[in-house]
């Protein structure tokens, strides 16, 4: 039997072995310390009776995960340019003198959008897919990479993507892509209308209406699609019988569909543009904008405006609520050729006469960038992603960024069997295709396409079902054509002029203002505290009050005109410090 010397020998060795080293999110306290120093006399007394860690963080009112405090409290913070990218509108000013309840509302539809606006950042870290680039050998430019080339390198997948339809006797062709990028429309020249399942490559319907076609168009679904033919504006449905002929709508020569307001657009030889309320059939406007034949359009994804280009080069902004254009931009020299604007409503890309491809800033008016093509552009097209398609004869290229800094080359470039008629990027795909004279070019085009979609509004891969109830759910979630306006923020603010002037009229109506705030009268106080002294103090405190916003806003201005003058004083000193050629003669 072992003495209790050498027991308690064994024990402290024991007691001593080394521990791991601790982390900065465990926390020592005072028993272990304390066992620790003692070594092995904790083994032989009693384990004290204490509190556990867990509650005494919960009395200080710690958060902590598996009963240890959590190192990083509150949620995770969100980059700042990831915020920006999801960020809606600026916040509207309230006033003072607002009502309550419109105060309220604002305030809740404000943090509303705020939380929708949080969460779309941090979801967009989980998107799947990535997009997708072209990258060439060292000293080797991009476009000189042919399409048989990208097609063997990249998955097969991929590479059946570029494929040619050789339909030479009907050309040249329309093209439209359906909302969800699934369905390919192409209407010939010569009457040949063909709708496909262009991914594979099965063919829904096939038809010749035995007249000219100006131009096709999908609707709000692949099911019913809209031709343009020589007379009258025709519809019919995926499996190629005529549902309507719209006599109304003749000589229409472009159209353009505006999937949320399900308006059909149409711009006519007589200079008329008409809107079509294809949910219940009815002509919404017909607008005559005198400025003879309508044969460049397109449309503002993110207002619904519609751009049209004239002879005379101008470019035109018109909306289905005003017999007058919004806007009229004097683009080029000569006629316009092609007009296109992107998703963001913020570029519009024009090409005219002068040979000339010119991108402007829609929100200012102005021009940023100019570039010269040698045989100019007909047709030009606008990626998801921002890349810019532009065909001059049977060649087709494709330039990236270009509207934020000077381009000096094409990013890819291809070459056609017939003269290119119609070009459309299509949705969720690096795919551009092209509609010439001998039929139809599927191209590969890394980096167009959004790599990922919504699946509430546009999923590619939605079975029948799906698309009938989204139907339903967009019918049921119509814009109305009232609401299109050249800024859509508007909607979310306070018409002032037109509050004021109905207020005004209920003044007189009434004979008294009910809005106007009543004059202060001191609350009757006893024990001789309502004296006059007392009551006029009591007035003289809550005076300054109703001065309060005027002296405010006259600060404000005297800050602005201050920083004006400021301004005019740097300028006025640059151009003095300047020196002149005519500096030379001055004694």
């Amino acid at each position: 039997m072992a003495s209790p010397g050498k027991a308690s020998v064994s024990d402290s060795h024991v007691g001593k072995k080394k521990k791991p080293p601790a982390r900065y999110w465990q926390e020592e306290t005072d028993g272990e310390k304390k066992g620790a120093e003692d070594g092995g006399r904790a083994a032989e007394e009693e384990p004290r009776t204490q509190k556990p860690k867990q509650e005494e963080h919960q009395r200080d009112g710690k958060r902590f995960i598996s009963g240890k405090s959590d190192p990083f409290p509150g949620p995770a913070p969100i980059p700042e340019d990831r915020l920006q990218k999801f960020k809606r509108k600026e916040k509207t000013k309230k006033h003072r003198r607002q009502h309550y309840k419109l105060r309220d509302i604002i305030t809740r539809s404000e943090e509303a959008s705020e939380m929708a606006q949080k969460q779309a950042a941090r979801f967009d870290i989980l998107l799947p897919e990535d997009a997708g680039f072209l990258e060439g050998d060292e000293e080797e430019d991009t476009y000189t990479i042919s399409q048989e080339d990208i097609a063997d390198a990249v998955d097969i997948t991929s590479g059946a993507k570029y494929f040619n339809l050789k339909l030479s006797q009907f050309g040249p062709y329309r093209v439209d892509y359906s909302k969800t990028g699934r369905h390919l429309l192409l209407g010939g020249r010569r009457g040949h209308v063909a709708c496909v399942d262009w991914q594979s490559k099965q063919l829904m319907c096939e038809i010749n209406v035995m007249e000219s076609i100006n131009d096709v168009k999908w609707l709000h679904s692949e099911t019913m699609y809209a031709v343009a033919q020589k007379k009258w504006l025709h519809i019919y449905d995926s499996n190629g019988i005529e549902l309507h002929c719209i006599r109304k709508f003749n000589d229409v020569l472009r159209m353009q569909f505006l999937p949320y307001h399900f308006l059909l657009a149409t711009a006519s030889a007589s200079s008329f543009l008409k809107y079509l309320d294809v949910s219940v059939g009815k002509e919404v406007t017909a607008i005559c904008t005198k400025t003879g034949r309508l044969d460049v359009m397109c449309q503002n994804p993110h207002n619904a405006i519609i751009h049209l280009g004239h002879p005379n080069g101008t470019v035109t902004l018109w909306s289905p609520n005003q017999k007058e254009a919004l806007v009229k931009m004097l683009c080029h020299q000569g006629g316009v050729r092609s007009v296109t604007v992107d998703k963001s409503g913020t570029y519009m890309v024009t090409s005219g006469m002068d040979k000339k491809l010119k991108v402007y800033d829609i929100r200012a008016l102005k021009p940023l960038q100019s570039y010269f093509l040698p045989a100019g552009a007909s047709c030009l097209s606008l990626s998801q992603r921002g890349l810019l398609s532009a065909t001059t004869g049977d060649v087709v290229q494709v330039y990236k960024d270009v509207c934020n800094t000077p381009v000096t080359k094409p990013y890819m470039a291809h070459r056609v069997r017939g003269t290119a008629w119609g070009l459309s990027f299509c949705p969720f795909e690096d795919v551009l295709g092209v509609g010439h004279g001998d039929g139809f070019t599927s191209m590969l085009v890394p980096g167009a396409g959004e790599p990922n979609f919504d699946g509430l509004d546009a999923n590619p891969y939605r079975s029948a079902k799906q698309r009938q109830e989204w139907e339903v759910k967009a019918l049921l979630e119509k814009i109305q054509p009232e609401l299109i306006s050249l800024d859509p923020c508007e909607l979310g603010q306070v018409d002032q002029a037109t509050f004021q002037q109905r207020h005004q009229d209920r003044v007189q109506a009434l004979g008294f203002d009910p809005l106007a705030k009543e004059k202060f009268v001191p609350k009757y106080k006893k024990k001789g505290r309502s004296s006059t002294g007392n009551v006029e103090k009591r007035k003289r405190q809550v005076a300054h009050e109703d001065q309060r916003d005027i002296i405010k806003q006259t600060v404000e201005d005297k800050m602005k005109m201050e920083k004006e003058r400021k301004n005019r004083e740097k300028k006025k000193a640059k151009l003095s410090g300047s020196r002149s050629a005519l500096d030379r003669f001055k004694n």
